[in-house]
């Protein structure tokens, strides 16, 4: 069969302008979610001392973020078609980034940052930080906080792919 055109996007305007279906749409509201936990994650790892692998939970939430950044932002003004080969393949671009990158990216950073939360739960029992001439600061927190956010994170990526799988499996070619 004949491969069907690709969908049109929003009617093209001259001025920028919100979309505003978009943001009434589910994968709005999930992109908002993901982005404001998406930051707490990143910001928490980066705000205090870390090590190891977590360079690379911080780089994959960093990347991960942006990435979405780029994506609602062309979302919400409607100008995805003017991205070169993805615009023609919007669902399917939202759909593998919410899916490989957006879960299995955060699924990995979460993992991490739990690891490493594990690893400095002796620094959280009482007394520890108090002790004479003792002046780090204790990253417990500050690392179960991260694995928190991502797992959340995670699982909004995972809603999102999910609906926007749902829609590529109904034969819609658009993300609204």
């Amino acid at each position: 069969p004949p491969a069907a055109p690709p969908p049109p996007g929003p009617p093209a305007r001259d001025s920028l302008g919100i979309h505003r279906a978009f943001l009434r749409s589910p994968l709005g509201p999930l992109r908002l979610g993901q982005l404001a936990l998406g930051a707490a994650c990143w910001v928490t790892v980066a705000a205090h001392r870390y090590e190891g692998a977590a360079h690379f939970a911080l780089f994959a939430a960093v990347l991960v973020w942006l990435l979405t950044l780029a994506l609602f932002g062309l979302s919400v003004l409607g100008r995805w078609a003017l991205v070169p080969w993805l615009g023609s393949r919007w669902l399917l671009a939202n759909l593998l980034h919410d899916l490989a990158l957006g879960v299995g990216l955060y699924a990995a950073a979460t993992g991490i940052m739990g690891y490493k939360a594990r690893q400095k739960s002796y620094c959280n029992l009482p007394g520890y930080c108090n002790l004479p001439g003792y002046s780090q600061h204790c990253p417990y927190s500050a690392y179960l906080s991260a694995s928190v956010c991502g797992g959340i994170t995670a699982c909004l990526y995972l809603f999102s792919g999910l609906y926007c799988l749902s829609r590529r499996c109904r034969d819609q070619r658009d993300i609204i």
